[in-house]
């Protein structure tokens, strides 16, 4: 431990209590580990801040003695960092742990006002213990995952209010140089902030977007706006035989949500990602190079009764007999395809795969999809999310790609499209041994090389893991990668806050890095 280091934690134990300074080696290993392919990052210290002005006073000190802070709310990005800072040797400043508070839900105007440590679990029991009026948006991720945190590194869910940054309205924030900032009707200067969390915008640029999937500052506080929940929710339930149907599944959601006939999101599951979180690899052997076979696949959706693709919808309403006639127009429309096979709503509940779609729709958060991280031993585990334009053709050619990608490197195919009007996003997940070096490496190159091809034909990825963070950043043009360099400098001029995280580091006048 450096002398700039010592000196930096003594001054933050004075500032907070030297009892939320922890240096333990267990706690240093805790927090160091994920599941990437790349080793362990333990950081040097891990910091329990109460308050905003208790995080601007550990800024404000490693601004002065230059020690690099790596923020998280509540640590549980699994699959896309976990806990672990972005190089090792960091203080991970833990938001969640003491910072967990719902400071307000306001039921007339829709809202909750949240700090970081705020699970989807956490929100969705108050609003229950409220007499259940308001729905949170629920994502495929641990119930116990901070609703800030995901928000800020655009998280989204599958009903109306799916995109959680969008939904978010109001921020306060921390910025790498130590001041606070407050977006949106926040910014005035009163102690009455009467429109901060019911109105995006105010007079002069909207900061908001500057603090999401960015290091420019540390996000303490927000307001989320809630959907108030409907009376009645059906859903609705298609499989599919054939891998190639992801042609027509794609050109048949189009038309449906482009006209918002239908109000979520289309979760398109194939079968594996469908039947893994109640399954483990039959045929997984230690040192084999094989991906799951295709008659075994054909086994599973045979015992499970779904398909190579199943699509899941929900409608909202005030009664049953009012969802009825549309849940009877969308089953027409699909069967219309002469392969798709309708699944009810009250069969659906007895089929787990479909019972987690109806729940995740409903804003209901649960733990059941992440059974899928078992799917092979050794709890390696990483996401890659491209997407697709919501058109047949280029949905195809896409996935025939992926899934050469991961045969070529003995993956199994873990997919679901999460589709909306024009655009559907790819959850490709991979499931590896960790404790196999030679699994290990092939998992990672499996992800760098599903990267290199889907960005030759134009597609980017949503968010990514820790891991690939410059991989990806490198993929920017030239001038973008500049400007984030230059908006850092501006923001947080020594660098404290998470560098490196997304690729964006500070550039000097010259534009070197």
């Amino acid at each position: 431990m450096n002398e700039n280091l010592q000196a930096f934690l003594k001054s933050v134990s004075e500032a907070i209590g030297s009892e939320w300074v922890d240096v333990r080696p267990e706690t240093l290993a805790r927090y160091g580990e994920h599941t990437l392919p790349d080793q362990p990052r333990a950081p040097s210290a891990v910091l329990f801040p109460e308050s905003t002005t208790q995080v601007q006073s550990i800024v404000k000190a490693a601004n002065q003695y230059g020690v690099e802070l790596y923020p998280i709310s509540t640590g549980n990005n699994i699959g896309l960092g976990s806990r672990a800072p972005t190089k090792a040797g960091q203080v991970v400043l833990d938001l969640g742990y003491r910072m967990n508070r719902i400071l307000e839900v306001n039921e007339e105007t829709c809202y909750a006002e949240l700090e970081p440590g705020v699970s989807f679990q956490m929100l969705h029991d108050e609003l229950a213990r409220r007499g259940d009026k308001l729905m949170v948006s629920a994502t495929s991720g641990p119930p116990h995952g901070g609703i800030l945190g995901n928000a800020m590194d655009r998280g989204a869910g599958y009903g109306p209010y799916f995109d959680h940054f969008g939904m978010l309205c109001g921020m306060e924030v921390v910025l790498g140089n130590g001041d606070i900032i407050r977006t949106g009707d926040g910014s005035l200067n009163s102690e009455h902030l009467t429109n901060w969390h019911v109105s995006k915008y105010s007079f002069g640029p909207a900061l908001d977007g500057l603090f999401c999937q960015s290091n420019y500052g540390i996000v303490t506080r927000v307001g989320i706006w809630l959907m108030p929940r409907p009376p009645v929710a059906r859903s609705f339930h298609f499989t599919f035989p054939d891998d190639d149907d992801i042609e027509q599944i794609i050109d048949l959601c189009r038309p449906m949500k482009l006209s918002n006939f239908v109000p979520s999101l289309f979760r398109i599951s194939n079968d594996l990602y469908a039947m893994a979180p109640d399954e483990q690899n039959t045929e997984y052997l230690a040192g084999s190079k094989a991906s799951f076979s295709a008659s075994a696949r054909q086994a599973l959706q045979k015992k499970h009764g779904l398909g190579a693709w199943q699509v899941s919808g929900m409608f909202y309403g005030g009664t049953d007999a009012a969802i009825e006639p549309l849940i009877e127009r969308v089953r027409a429309h699909f069967e219309r395809s002469g392969k798709a096979k309708y699944i009810s709503h009250d069969e659906a509940l007895s089929i787990p795969a479909l019972h987690i779609a109806i729940d995740a729709m409903n804003g209901r958060p649960s733990s059941s999809e992440l059974g899928m991280l078992q799917w092979r031993p050794g709890s390696g585990n990483s996401w890659f999310l491209p997407g697709t334009p919501m058109v047949g053709k280029q949905a195809l050619e896409l996935d025939r790609l992926g899934r050469g990608i991961y045969a070529k490197h003995g993956m199994d195919y873990i997919i679901m499209h999460v589709a909306s009007a024009r655009f559907a996003r790819g959850l490709h997940v991979m499931v590896w041994n960790k404790d196999d070096a030679d699994e290990n490496a092939r998992a990672d190159a499996c992800y760098r090389e599903l990267t290199v091809e889907f960005a030759k034909r134009g597609v980017g990825v949503g968010r990514a893991p820790v891991d690939y963070y410059d991989l990806h950043m490198e993929m920017a043009m030239p001038a973008l990668q500049e400007a984030y360099g230059q908006i850092k400098k501006a923001l947080d001029p020594n660098g404290v806050l998470s560098p490196g995280k997304y690729g964006i580091r500070a550039v000097d006048g010259n534009g070197a890095k």
